[in-house]
């Protein structure tokens, strides 16, 4: 199935052919502030109908994370700081803040964000505010399998990093990009409300404008989106960052290719009696397991499993669950791997080098859960990749645009690459002239993000699919995989700084 993705992708080595129009500006007009509204360049818009407004360059749908890291991003550069942004979302935060109180336990919605990722929320200025909150870096890693026949552990240290990653609250995420966004200038209109019409092109006629108007052709050549409260909107660009069930994506009509997984999964927040500073996951006969430091002697729990175990599991009682989860992190399932077993006369003495295993590199048991610190929450999984990410007026980014398996919490990391990746072509084509919502303008993001993000669709899922199945060869094969990536410095180099963002695997450059 993975190259039924890749028979998706767009050809590489797609070149942008500059037109030289002009981009819709009116960027240095100001909406007016309702009374009682935010901070002056926070409008939200209450107008009925706003046809007869100046028309917005980009519209973003959705203020989640990766819609909000687009914004932030826009707002930053020197090209875009300027353009005129309506942002669509119900989610009253937007609005308000989010109060996050640090006394409270963490909240079991997280996200490991990458270095790579980190790099580019301290470039528009975000990651301080996440400083200021619960958080937690990671330079270790250990991965193995129930089988016992073979682990692997990362270092951050193993390509010249303070850290492999940090686990953040998604809360946290959003105010700090709010917060990041509170910082600027940026001319934006909030609009608390859902996408429910977008006409791309609309006709004249429904402009209730005439023939001899001076702003026809304008308003002709841009995208009408009509909101659940009754406000009308005109914009250049509409940018889809309203996740799987994206409105956007459905009215823009673009076709997706995906299927579910016979998996849901299970987060929480659990505590330990210390802190924990390393991640864990465990490849079980059902699905992983990942336990993820979160800082305060709090961790995360992601554990993939069969539907009716995730429905069992959810409904046990407190204790019964926690010996789950120690059951599952400890002897379950299968014996330790072996660290002096290795290369040393086994099935894989082929591995043997004439380096001594340090403390580091030695199979360790992760700490003991105590209790659990949230609810249960379970989500069913799914891949999903809209065959196409663009079209004249409209772009998908984040999860909108795809959907990965939980398995190395890459997803959210491949939205803020989409975000920020989106930005930065925008801000390439006003520098030379280009209209922001040129078919040709949009393809250049659609060609860049489809070829990284398809590439780590096919990865999670073949991991997935591999571990998946109890098969003794396949068991060894996996064993194997393991242990090259325990003894094969530059294939253990590779794999980390490719999951850090830093590089393609090498069989894909």
């Amino acid at each position: 199935m993975n190259s039924l993705i890749r028979r998706k992708l767009v050809e590489n080595g797609y070149r942008l052919k500059v037109p030289h129009k002009g981009f819709c500006t009116g960027a240095a007009a100001r909406v007016s502030s309702s009374n009682g509204a935010p901070p002056s360049n926070d409008h939200v818009g209450q107008q009925k109908s706003s046809d007869r407004g100046e028309p917005y360059d980009v519209a973003i749908v959705g203020g989640g994370m990766v819609g909000m890291a687009f914004a932030c991003s826009l707002a930053r550069m020197p090209m875009t700081k300027h353009l005129k942004v309506a942002i669509i979302d119900s989610n009253p935060a937007l609005s308000s803040g989010l109060s996050i109180k640090k006394e409270d336990p963490p909240d079991a919605r997280v996200s490991t964000v990458t270095p790579a990722t980190i790099s580019l929320f301290k470039d528009i200025g975000a990651w301080k505010y996440v400083e200021q909150h619960r958080h937690a870096y990671f330079d270790q890693m250990q991965v193995w399998d129930y089988t016992g026949l073979g682990y692997t552990r990362y270092d951050a240290r193993d390509v010249h990093k303070e850290y492999l990653g940090c686990v953040v609250e998604n809360k946290v995420l959003q105010s700090s990009l709010l917060s990041c966004m509170q910082d600027t200038d940026f001319q934006k209109t909030i609009y608390p409300s859902i996408l429910s019409s977008m006409a791309l092109n609309p006709s004249i006629l429904s402009m209730g404008v005439k023939s001899t108007s001076s702003g026809l052709n304008e308003r002709g050549n841009l995208a009408k989106l009509d909101l659940s409260d009754g406000n009308s909107l005109y914009a250049k660009l509409v940018v889809g960052a309203d996740g799987s069930k994206s409105r956007v994506r459905e009215l823009a009509g673009f076709k997706t290719t995906g299927w579910k997984y016979s998996q849901n999964a299970i987060i929480c927040t659990v505590e330990h009696t210390a802190e924990n500073r390393s991640a864990w996951q465990r490849f079980l006969p059902t699905g992983p397991i990942a336990l993820l430091p979160i800082g305060d002697n709090f961790s995360n729990i992601v554990w993939t499993m069969n539907p009716q175990e995730a429905t069992d599991r959810k409904l046990m009682v407190e204790d019964d669950f926690v010996k789950n989860v120690n059951y599952a992190l400890d002897y379950g399932f299968g014996p330790h791997p072996k660290s002096s077993n290795f290369g040393s006369g086994g099935i894989f003495s082929w591995f043997k080098t004439d380096t001594t295993i340090s403390a580091n590199e030695c199979f360790k048991v992760p700490l003991k859960v105590v209790k659990l610190a949230s609810e249960r929450m379970v989500f069913p999984l799914s891949l999903m990749h809209a065959n196409n990410y663009a079209s004249k007026h409209v772009v998908l980014i984040g999860d909108a645009a795809h959907t990965v398996h939980p398995l190395a919490g890459q997803g959210v990391n491949l939205g803020f690459g989409d975000a920020f990746a989106l930005s930065r072509i925008i801000s390439e084509g006003i520098a030379v002239g280009t209209d922001i919502a040129e078919v040709n303008l949009l393809k250049r993001y659609e060609a860049e993000r489809k070829t990284a993000n398809v590439t780590m669709m096919a990865i999670l899922d073949g991991f997935q699919r591999a571990y998946s199945v109890d098969f003794g060869p396949l068991n060894v094969l996996r064993a194997a995989a393991f242990h090259g990536a325990q003894y094969i410095p530059p294939l253990k180099r590779s794999i980390i700084s490719y999951a850090s963002g830093d590089q393609r695997l090498p069989i894909f450059s």
